[in-house]
């Protein structure tokens, strides 16, 4: 059964901006988003599609980021057909836990300007 259902856009420029700055970074992504970001010929477009997973992440928990969640206890991976996945750490993994929440549905899009992400929460 679908528990929540969450989509986002975000503007590849506001983020490219953001990247700039080391406590946005560690505050919103981990160290194998980082890593993996930064190996890509338009980096920002990759931050900007992650950012905007979190977003519709946390729009489809219904909870917003609060409660101790953190918004880089969701990663974004890839596996190696390159079809993105989340994993869920700290907190926000035992509220998935909770809510009983046993499958994440993820689509991701970017071109040069905007990137949007949808994300379908199930048990």
């Amino acid at each position: 059964m679908i528990l929540g259902i969450g989509t986002d856009i975000a503007e590849v420029h506001r983020i490219a901006k953001s990247i700039t700055n080391i406590s946005f970074m560690e505050k919103v992504f981990s160290k194998a988003e980082i890593a993996y970001c930064e190996t890509k010929a338009n980096k920002a477009e990759s931050y900007t599609a992650r950012f905007a997973a979190k977003e519709a992440f946390f729009k489809a928990l219904g909870t917003g980021w609060r409660g101790g969640m953190a918004f880089n206890e969701v990663e974004v991976w890839n596996d190696e057909l390159g079809k993105p996945t989340l994993n869920i750490l700290g907190t926000t993994a035992e509220l998935i836990k909770e809510k009983n929440i046993r499958i994440i549905h993820i689509s991701l899009s970017h071109i040069k300007d905007v990137a949007m992400a949808t994300v379908v929460l199930e048990d």
